[in-house]
């Protein structure tokens, strides 16, 4: 896609900052799907995105699939419980280097003054298809050794999201410090500053207390103009679907969209 020179300018940036953290490389590949940048809302800050729709059209969807969220109204009432969330977990997950090249792209030099530059991902490309199932198998395996040593205890895991319950604040604590290690150990590290513990707690669009689970509130712009802007709202049906029947066929509008 052709790229303004303030987008342009914004992706060398960030391309570089990949290059710097590890998660690109410079490619000869044949393969070749456009990327673009658009800035997030909230804080101004630019995104890097990569349209991988023809790879994904080449790629069979991989299973199983996790069915759909874990309910948290199932956690025994009153037990202690501890929130983390994996920091980065795509881009803490490598690509076999054989694969590497179907997920390529290129960056057109300013005002056409050289050959094009062009880059693949090392790690578990955003927007590939099949890499929210990798991820999702990938801390699933890493964290069951920790599921086989406290079998008494409910620990929910979607995603990067992780919640472990227990009946008492010393056991928690303990699941939680052998948990942090377990995931170290495959890269997999936790945002210290999303860690939740206390009373009431936020999980999966919900909002966990000792005696109550209740919706987080819910907000909708109407004016959607952006793909991401569709991708708020999408998500947050699914939360809202642990609470209240949404049918499948009236999500499949939307999924079509995205």
């Amino acid at each position: 896609w052709p790229l303004s020179a303030e987008h342009l300018a914004q992706a060398y940036k960030l391309v570089q900052a990949e290059l710097d953290a590890g998660h690109l490389e410079e490619s000869t590949s044949p393969w070749n799907t456009p990327i673009f940048v658009i800035p997030k809302k909230v804080t101004g800050k630019w995104r890097l995105l990569h349209d991988l729709t023809a790879v994904n059209n080449q790629m069979m969807d991989m299973g199983p699939q996790q069915p759909g969220l874990p309910k948290v109204s199932m956690l025994p009432t009153g037990w202690p419980v501890i929130v983390l969330d994996i920091k980065d977990c795509f881009f803490s997950i490598p690509l076999h280097p054989q694969d590497r090249m179907r997920f390529a792209f290129s960056l057109l030099p300013v005002n056409l003054s050289g050959p094009s530059l062009r880059y693949q991902w090392t790690v578990l490309p955003q927007g590939m298809k099949n890499s929210p199932t990798i991820c999702q198998r990938y801390v699933a395996n890493a964290i069951q050794p920790i599921r086989k040593a406290y079998p008494q205890v409910p620990i929910l895991h979607y995603m990067d999201d992780i919640l472990i319950a227990a009946p008492d604040e010393q056991t928690v604590e303990k699941v939680f410090e052998q948990m942090v290690a377990r995931l170290a150990k495959h890269k997999l590290y936790i945002s210290e500053a999303t860690i939740q513990k206390g009373p009431s707690v936020k999980y999966l669009g919900t909002i966990l207390s000792p005696t109550s689970v209740k919706p987080q509130l819910l907000s909708i712009d109407p004016q959607v103009s952006t793909l991401n802007d569709l991708q708020r709202p999408v998500g947050a049906l699914q939360w809202v679907r642990q609470f209240i029947p949404v049918p499948e066929d009236w999500m499949v509008p939307f999924y079509q969209l995205l």
